[in-house]
């Protein structure tokens, strides 16, 4: 599965994944140009090129990303992780998602951690 991490996402919870999955791929908002991109373009960009959302962005996200699902257009899907979640949780209930959906069953969808 490969994902876009978005600004302010906590790195130590995308080392762990790595350090669990090696397969897994990460891109960063900053390493492709989109830091201070507005949430659209973010979700855009990561449909373009099939990546799931990983954030912490409750407060804007979701709206963007149901707004995109509404209209019909495609999203490779958002994982949105509460900030207030513990490092080590954090990647285990990510890593039973990435393990358990294929990346077609991710499309379209807000999956909220902790589930």
């Amino acid at each position: 599965m490969k994902f876009l991490v978005d600004e302010n996402f906590n790195e130590d919870i995308v080392d762990g994944l790595t350090r669990h999955d090696a397969d897994l791929e990460f891109i960063y908002i900053r390493d492709v140009g989109l830091r201070a991109a507005p949430d659209p373009i973010i979700l855009e960009w990561a449909a373009t090129h099939g990546l799931v959302l990983l954030t912490h962005d409750r407060k804007t996200i979701p709206t963007f990303a149901h707004a995109r699902i509404i209209r019909g257009l495609p999203m490779a899907g958002v994982f949105l992780v509460s900030d207030q979640m513990r490092v080590g949780r954090a990647i285990e209930e990510l890593l039973i998602a990435i393990h358990c959906l294929s990346p077609d069953e991710c499309k379209g969808i807000v999956r909220y951690f902790p589930m």
